[in-house]
């Protein structure tokens, strides 16, 4: 009996820098009775800039099911394009295909969104099979390195929780503080922002400081750039 996204048929975006690659894959995945290439796009690497991700994003999110993205782009563009369809409504399952498989790089395309990582060496079958695999949510790590990235990822979850219940302490007006900190302004401008004195500014950041066990401005920002980058995005969303 065929699976519903069998019987629908996959939609599959191809996103990479190979052209050679991109038109062989898109041909080969066309001859499989269930599943419709609705665009394969060759980046080149010089050609990147004229590519944004931002604005194909809606329409990969509403014409897709499963994007299979050249996790080799220069300059994190895979991780930024995967982050950025993976956050909208009714995402497709992103696939990261890459020459290597470092945990590093999957842990940092699982944070993003991606639901499977494959190594261009592997088979077409087994590619096809991660494929109609993850339309059905199911997610594929390199057996390889399965075990250093779950390691990672067990350690990034600790120190999110560390980072959390640090910021956890901080009182709202000092949040205030760091957030304005962290958006680039000075202690002056941060004063005038918040309407306070710049005594009371420099005594919120010393108690803030302490709090995060952190010896300067710079490390409390990059402590809590990420959390305050979350709550802020959260605030927008509301609003």
């Amino acid at each position: 009996m065929m699976s519903q996204a069998q019987a629908m048929g996959l939609r599959v975006f191809i996103v990479d820098q190979e052209r050679t690659f991109v038109d062989a894959l898109a041909a080969r995945l066309e001859a499989e009775a269930d599943v419709a290439v609705v665009a394969a796009i060759s980046v080149e690497s010089s050609a990147l800039r004229s590519v944004e991700p931002p604005a194909l994003c809606p329409v990969v999110a509403k014409h897709t099911d499963v994007v299979l993205l050249d996790g080799d782009l220069p300059g994190g563009a895979a991780f930024t394009f995967c982050q950025d369809v993976s956050g909208r409504g009714e995402a497709p399952h992103v696939i990261m295909m890459s020459h290597s498989s470092e945990a590093e790089r999957i842990v940092a395309a699982i944070q993003a969104g991606a639901a499977a990582w494959v190594r261009k060496d592997e088979s077409l079958e087994h590619l096809f099979r991660v494929i109609r695999g993850v339309a059905l949510r199911e997610t594929w790590l390199p057996p390889a390195a399965t075990g250093q990235v779950l390691r990672l990822l067990l350690r990034e979850r600790e120190q999110q929780r560390e980072r959390d219940r640090l910021l956890a302490a901080l009182t709202p007006r000092e949040r205030e503080v760091l957030a304005c900190l962290a958006d680039g302004a000075g202690r002056r401008e941060a004063a005038v922002r918040l309407c306070l004195s710049a005594n009371t500014v420099r005594t919120h950041l010393q108690n803030l400081m302490t709090k995060l066990q952190v010896h300067s401005t710079l490390q409390a920002v990059a402590l809590t750039r990420h959390e305050l980058e979350r709550v802020s995005t959260r605030r927008d969303a509301e609003w």
